[in-house]
């Protein structure tokens, strides 16, 4: 069993901070929880890098709420139900519909720009929505304006502690309270970390994968730590990839975002061919996962290494204005996408599972809240809508801090918790050895198609890295490494159970969705294993 502490330590032995709410991570969950929170208290938000480097800065396509007045929030929640194939919670889904235009209005108050048509909110299309409900700013770069307006007002709130730099290795329970964290600091030294309230706002998962559209932070470190505290964590097995990331020599995965196929891109295979017809009647626009898979399918079939996204029957003009951080970056690879098609391929972009809430956002541990991507609300189901996370993150953001609000003080006497494994072994090989080749097991075998045989060579794989938790580990690369080993287990293991394809979760030994055996989630404890759980849509 992975063990409750990644280190040996006695809290006695260690300098206390003491706040009223911790919050870790610094994207759109992180920054708007932190200042929701700190209008009535003392807050700390920690970041391991620093506050603009997050999944939310490199979002593209924009936020998705209901503004049109042909649109309805009754819309927006088919249209959720129908991309999460049978595993949304049907109340979280409500909350989302309906309070998501209120949380962007005050995403506005707080200084977000917003592109505008004629003085009204421009509204774009993306795949599986119905209607024109997309928010965006400067074209492509919706995340990266939410996050600088809201970095603004952190920094100027005198109740909000920045830490950048520092590292939350553990969760610290007590009673089956979350008390705080243990925190290293930048130059190595450790402290206990107390607070009233824990909100875990960490984000992703995507450097699980060799090929990903995520940030170097993305390690998955919440949900491990989340797990290792007791929490209950929920749908690890529905990993999205997206369809479209830049697949040319020299380039990084860069998003071509889900918007350039709203906005009429198609695809074509390396014969010029157009090939969506032959897999769903929405083409471009189907749900992500099917336009994944006919990507891979065609590129085997056409035994490439990519295909090809083309929007040079726009004008330049639109392409220009519409996606100009898209078009910037390509160029500077000598790509021209009003002229020249976009080679693109998939790769591992949003994880839907994480770490189970309630309606306000609450774990199963007291006292320990998750926002975000980190998090699982029950309205992602098994296949994220596009542009529902950024409305997601501000939605329960909001309920997380009244949640908190309602909270009895906690007594700030001393916590006496220690734990000692007696470690006493480094880690024997480079770590950033083993980083690549888990993301090379993860791609190989817990990837965009799965089966049994894979997928149980891939947890024997991983398996013989279990070592690590019996290190002695000081570094951030190192907890890194132990996190999204943690990550990658829970994700082929529950793979590896659930014997259906849903959403994302492709199995090519069982290739049809069954209701009647796995309309339920799995949800994994640390001293219980894999435990099912009936979906509320059923």
């Amino acid at each position: 069993m992975i063990p409750q502490y990644l280190v040996d330590f006695d809290l006695q032995d260690l300098p206390v901070v003491k706040t009223d709410c911790l919050v870790i991570g610094s994207g759109i969950a992180g920054l708007f929880t932190a200042i929701k929170a700190s209008e009535d208290r003392k807050v700390i938000m920690i970041t391991k890098k620093t506050v603009m480097e997050s999944n939310t800065r490199y979002a593209q396509g924009g936020i998705a709420a209901v503004f049109s007045e042909e649109d309805s929030p009754v819309y927006h929640r088919q249209d959720t139900l129908m991309a999460g194939a049978g595993l949304n919670s049907s109340a979280a889904v409500d909350v989302l519909v309906n309070e998501g235009p209120e949380g962007v209005r005050e995403l506005i108050r707080l200084g977000t720009i917003f592109d505008k048509e004629n003085g009204e909110l421009a509204l774009t299309q993306e795949g599986a929505h119905s209607h024109r409900r997309i928010l965006h700013a400067n074209g492509d770069a919706t995340g990266y304006e939410i996050v600088r307006a809201l970095a603004e007002q952190a920094a100027q709130h005198e109740n909000i502690e920045t830490w950048d730099d520092h590292y939350v290795i553990d969760l610290i329970t007590e009673g089956g309270v979350c008390v705080g964290a243990l925190v290293q600091r930048p130059g190595g030294g450790r402290l206990f970390l107390q607070a009233g309230a824990t909100v875990l706002c960490s984000g992703g998962a995507g450097q699980l994968y060799r090929y990903t559209t995520n940030p170097e932070v993305a390690t998955g470190d919440g949900v491990a730590i989340a797990y290792r505290a007791g929490a209950d964590i929920r749908d690890m097995e529905f990993i999205q990839f997206h369809p479209t990331a830049l697949s040319y020599p020299g380039a990084p995965r860069f998003l071509i975002s889900e918007a350039v196929r709203g906005e009429g891109a198609v695809l074509r295979n390396i014969n010029g061919e157009r090939f969506m017809e032959r897999y769903h009647e929405l083409l471009e626009l189907a749900p992500r996962d099917i336009v994944a898979r006919a990507i891979v399918s065609e590129m085997e079939l056409t035994k490439s290494t990519f295909v090809y996204l083309d929007i040079t029957h726009e004008s330049a003009d639109m392409v220009k204005h519409r996606f100009p951080t898209i078009y910037e970056t390509c160029m500077s690879y000598g790509l021209d996408i009003t002229s020249d098609w976009i080679p693109v391929a998939p790769a591992a972009h949003y994880m839907m599972g994480g770490v189970k809430t309630d309606l306000n956002g609450e774990s199963t541990v007291s006292r320990l809240f998750a926002c975000g991507e980190v998090s699982s609300t029950g309205v992602q189901g098994a296949n994220r809508l596009a542009s529902n996370s950024l409305s997601e993150a501000i939605v329960f953001g909001r309920r997380i801090i009244e949640r908190i609000r309602q909270l009895p003080p906690l007594e700030q006497g001393t916590v006496s918790v220690a734990y000692n494994q007696g470690r006493l072994e480094s880690p024997t090989q480079a770590i950033v050895e083993r980083r690549l080749k888990l993301q090379k097991v993860m791609v190989r075998y817990a990837g965009l198609r799965r089966n049994r045989d894979m997928l149980t060579k891939g947890l024997d794989e991983l398996k013989r890295q279990l070592p690590i938790f019996n290190a002695v580990l000081t570094r951030r690369e190192e907890y890194e490494f132990a996190n999204m080993l943690t990550c990658c287990l829970l994700i082929t293991e529950s793979a590896l159970a659930r014997e259906e394809s849903r959403g994302a979760h492709y199995r090519e030994d069982y290739p049809l969705r069954s209701d009647s055996q796995w309309q339920k989630h799995l949800l994994q404890i640390r001293e219980l294993g894999i435990v099912e759980e009936l979906s509320d849509d059923v």
